[in-house]
């Protein structure tokens, strides 16, 4: 007479967790095996795609921007005036060219989104009058002399433009550099307690605009 395959306690343990199940024979535990063998296999490639994934989106956050982001200020009056900007490169280019600041049409004076400046003081910007406030400002080039505009519109892209929202035209001072600047840049510069001045700097130009504050 052959004896039936007694009722076992089997335990095991999976990702730090202990199991305890009462099987027939030895069928069930062979069965469980494999089963953890592909639970694990599956856990492995699960991470190692999630940890790709990661890497891949870090990467892409660490790629400089073609035209970063930067700032100007000055403290005029006792209160921080500021300009927010984007720097974009000649990268062969030319200023006058097609491709970049063509003469004759507004120009958005940076990059990416419109060129925002805050100034919680009222303000003389050449010959404009500029109440406290937030505005985009554009430029007008030409191969002779440039126009500072301060417009009413804000938080548009920088290509955006309609003359209608004007605040008012300036002209500006033209220096030469002694060499070419790569980087277009905005900066205030012989800050006093009440007056600067704004330069536009890209290639071998620089426009610059007396700012006072009122």
């Amino acid at each position: 007479m052959v004896r039936p395959r007694r009722f076992e306690l089997l335990t095991y343990s999976f990702g730090g967790c202990r199991s305890i199940q009462l099987s027939y024979g030895r069928i069930w535990f062979k069965r469980s095996i494999r089963r953890m063998k592909t639970m694990f296999r599956n856990t492995l490639l699960s991470t190692a795609l999630l940890a790709l994934a990661s890497t891949a989106a870090y990467a892409q956050a660490a790629k400089p921007m073609p035209s970063p982001p930067a700032t100007a200020t000055a403290s005029l009056a006792g209160q921080t005036v500021t300009i927010k900007y984007n720097t974009p490169s000649l990268r062969g280019r030319h200023l006058g060219g097609p491709e970049i600041v063509p003469w004759g049409k507004v120009w958005r004076t940076g990059a990416n989104p419109a060129t925002t400046l805050i100034t919680p003081v009222p303000l003389h910007i050449g010959t404009l009058t500029v109440p406290a406030g937030t505005y985009t400002i554009y430029t007008l080039p030409t191969a002779t002399a440039w126009m500072l505009i301060v417009n009413k519109q804000t938080g548009q892209w920088g290509t955006e433009y309609h003359q209608e929202q004007d605040l008012g035209r300036t002209e500006m001072h033209a220096h030469k550099l002694p060499s070419p600047q790569e980087v277009m840049s905005i900066s205030f510069e012989n800050v006093k307690k009440d007056s600067a001045e704004l330069h536009v700097r890209w290639e071998t130009t620089d426009e610059w605009v007396k700012v006072e504050a009122k």
